[in-house]
């Protein structure tokens, strides 16, 4: 039953870090946008990053996911 849930839990963490990948990347856009005022660009910069640390943490999540599955 712990292989179905971590099994479970790798295709959740991997798709949570595929739309933090694309978040972070829209805001990175964004930031560099200069047609975009200043704040809308630092704003972008700031959620950029917080997509940076969840992409991490749900990409380490999901390896960990994947090799608790294996076992």
């Amino acid at each position: 039953m712990d292989k179905i849930s971590n099994a479970a839990n790798y295709v959740s963490d991997t798709v949570k870090g595929a739309t933090s990948t694309a978040s972070k990347e829209a805001n990175k856009e964004v930031a560099k946008d200069n047609s975009a005022d200043l704040s809308t660009r630092a704003t972008a910069t700031k959620d950029a990053l917080g997509d940076k640390v969840d992409e991490k943490k749900h990409n380490t999540s999901a390896d960990v996911n994947k090799e608790a599955a294996k076992h």
